[in-house]
């Protein structure tokens, strides 16, 4: 073992190792790694299995803090265990319902006036999460990717110290690390009692109890798809938008998702802030807050769930210690984009997922980003990830899925007369014949003028995600509105509205769809 190498293990503060320098299979007595992730959530899982693939030593730690009110879970990260899974799981729950409303109509003798039954619901959620976070372990086991349950920080470029639930501490030693330790819910402490008495995303899942009258505190998907789900499983569901809905969506889209809500019985506190959060003697929440025009309200609660954004955890990790670049405001790591976009400013460091500058907070984003960096890192890859077109929906009670430009953002970029926008209202056929509302049941295309090429496809309405999916490999394809409008429909289906509209706003006519 050369001397540099053992002075790099022995102090904390170090100038970064040139990732060409040669390792042997130890360095002071320490087994060394070909990558270490910090974070064991879908990207991190996803790259050290990928790593694990090609032979090489890995291994992942992760470790959850427990949230705001205590609440703590298993390996996976957000999307198994406080994200995607139970949200969507929570999402079908209230869709349910619902159904059993339209199955009296088609001739079922079912009762009316079913109520749900939030334990036993919450309990099956719970457990199927429970079983993916076994999944995961035994995968990694089977992949020969070693799993530690321990909170990990830099020291150096090359070195990780971690400490796990005992307050134990150990060193690793990695010739490659990746950053993957996601993000989480933000509560402005700022706001009296908002830490004390409101949960977050990281609880709803979680509660043992029902959450009752509840205030949802936001304008993200995140406070969209809570406030949507809890409506629809009959709780007093109030969601307190401060500025606007779905601020980085097409905003058309958001204000009819929002219309939609507030017809099915989601209530809105539109340009309204909270003030302050007080527990009651008899345990419920009073909420004070400022309306638009300085007037100060207030109101009762059993649950405030605060959705007021997500911060990615990294603060704590020493990163500017040992050389990693964060953006000062998000206070993400900044990739270096001109030669590997996940590469940090520390040439063996590499982030992904949530903790990433100007990058989608989606899990198949960084599961796709972190498989191929492990492609690229060990098996002489040269793709990296593109992060044009991603797809994605909003799982609010009326489904929004996209993929592309908003309509806003095609017109800054290209300008108004460049483009055409193709859009319709459309009466999903499970919709029509039980008497749902449809009014927002929207479709728009826009493309090139001319029949050119299409730049963003939004679809509002039942299995928003099923639909998008297909048409999003089109349109990263570089299809046209040509090839669109020629494409034969699937009949009856919501999705071959998109393949039949002709009508586009430029020409002022009625959209609504009229027939088959």
């Amino acid at each position: 073992m050369s001397a540099p190498i053992r002075r790099c293990c022995r102090i904390i503060r170090v100038a970064v190792i040139p990732k060409s320098r040669q390792y042997s299979s130890t360095v002071s007595g320490r087994d060394v790694y070909d990558l270490v992730v910090i974070g064991g959530g879908s990207g991190g899982l996803a790259c050290s299995k990928e790593a694990a693939h090609f032979n090489k030593k890995v291994a992942v730690l992760d470790f959850v803090k427990p949230s705001s009110q205590g609440t703590k879970w298993g390996l996976g990260g957000t999307c198994v265990n406080v994200g995607c899974i139970p949200k969507k799981l929570m999402h079908r729950a209230a869709l349910l319902g619902e159904s059993i409303q339209d199955a009296n109509v088609f001739g079922w003798n079912v009762p009316t006036d079913v109520q749900l039954d939030w334990n036993k619901m919450s309990e099956l959620v719970q457990n199927y999460v429970k079983s993916l976070n076994w999944g995961h372990r035994v995968q990694l086991k089977d992949k020969n990717v070693e799993y530690i349950n321990a909170y990990g920080t830099l020291v150096d470029a090359n070195t990780i110290k971690y400490v796990d639930n005992k307050g134990i501490e150990r060193l690793l030693t990695a010739k490659n690390i990746v950053i993957a330790s996601g993000g989480r819910p933000h509560i402005p402490e700022e706001i009296p009692g908002a830490l004390e008495h409101s949960i977050t995303s990281d609880d709803i899942f979680w509660l043992t109890k029902p959450p009752g009258k509840t205030l949802v505190i936001g304008g993200s998907y995140i406070a969209l798809e809570c406030g949507g789900f809890l409506t629809g499983m009959g709780f007093d569901t109030t969601v307190m938008v401060r500025s606007i809905c779905l601020r980085h969506f097409d905003q058309q889209m958001a204000k009819l998702i929002a219309d939609y809500m507030e017809n099915h019985g989601t209530k809105f506190l539109k340009k309204c802030h909270p003030q302050k959060i007080e527990k009651l003697s008899d345990g419920r929440l009073e909420v004070s807050y400022i309306d638009k025009k300085g007037n100060t309200s207030s109101d009762i609660y059993d649950t405030v769930l605060m959705a007021a954004g997500r911060k990615p955890e990294t603060s704590g990790i020493n990163l500017e210690s040992v050389g990693v670049k964060t953006d000062p405001e998000t206070n993400k790591i900044i990739g270096n984009y001109d030669h590997d976009h996940e590469r940090s400013s520390v040439s063996n460091i590499y982030a992904i997922g949530d903790v990433l500058h100007d990058r989608p907070e989606l899990t198949p984003v960084a599961i796709k980003a972190g498989r191929l960096l492990a492609e690229r890192l060990f098996n002489g890859s040269k793709v990296k990830m593109d992060y044009d077109k991603i797809p994605t929906t909003v799982f609010t009670p009326l489904e929004y899925g996209v993929v592309g430009l908003s309509e806003d953002e095609a017109i800054q970029k290209f300008d108004e007369d460049s483009i055409e926008v193709y859009h319709a209202f459309y009466k999903p056929l499970e919709f029509a014949p039980v008497g749902r509302d449809v009014s927002q049941c929207y479709i728009k295309v826009i493309c090139m003028r001319d029949g050119g090429k299409v730049l963003g496809k939004h679809f509002l309405g039942p299995n928003a995600g099923e639909v998008i999916q297909g048409f999003a490999a089109a349109v990263r394809c570089g299809i046209s509105w040509h090839d669109l409008s020629r494409t034969v429909a699937i009949h009856p289906t919501c999705a071959e509205e998109v393949v039949k509209m002709t009508i586009n706003k430029r020409s002022g006519l009625d959209p609504t769809v009229t027939g088959c």
